[in-house]
């Protein structure tokens, strides 16, 4: 069975619509909204933070997801998918976006809708990610902007995939 505790009073909220994989561990401020999944070996600690998760976002296996204490707040917007193994910290995911497997995305980071975060990138600190572009490298750079068809394809298809893969398993 999962692990999901509470912190200093605080337990997270999980809508019976999600799916939480039995050893993803989830713990304090974290609120999710409908239809996330949280897969195996995945981490979710609002322990010293909040963390807001919107509708359909799937944070696959070994993921983790954090914040700073007293400093950053996580926010992942609707329709989010963090890939396998990467590490979203602090940060603002907005909506409809990719974060590719292995990426790092760091504190004050805002990641705008249509956007992909490349496979094994590093967003460093601070960094604006403009809407509708692919960033990829260490350090994460725009490498390309991309078609609005494009973006909701392969950032829509992925979230819809999620959320089959987890009917699966209810």
């Amino acid at each position: 069975m999962a692990t999901i505790l509470p912190v200093n009073g605080v337990s997270p909220t999980l809508p019976k619509s999600c799916f939480i994989a039995p050893n993803a561990t989830i713990v304090g401020d974290v609120i999710a909204g409908e239809d996330c999944s949280i897969w195996f070996n995945a981490v979710v600690r609002g322990d010293v933070n909040s963390i807001r998760m919107g509708n359909k976002v799937n944070i696959q296996d070994g993921a983790v997801v954090h914040c700073t204490y007293e400093k950053t707040k996580t926010t992942l917007g609707n329709n989010v998918s963090v890939g396998h193994n990467a590490i979203v910290h602090g940060c603002t995911i907005h909506d409809d976006v990719l974060i590719g497997m292995g990426a790092i995305v760091m504190d004050m980071v805002v990641v705008h809708s249509n956007t992909i975060i490349a496979a094994g990138a590093v967003v460093l600190e601070g960094t604006n990610c403009q809407a509708n572009s692919v960033y990829a490298g260490v350090p994460a750079k725009k490498v390309k902007e991309i078609s609005q068809d494009l973006a909701e394809g392969e950032i829509n298809r992925i979230a819809e995939n999620y959320k089959k893969y987890s009917s699966w398993f209810k």
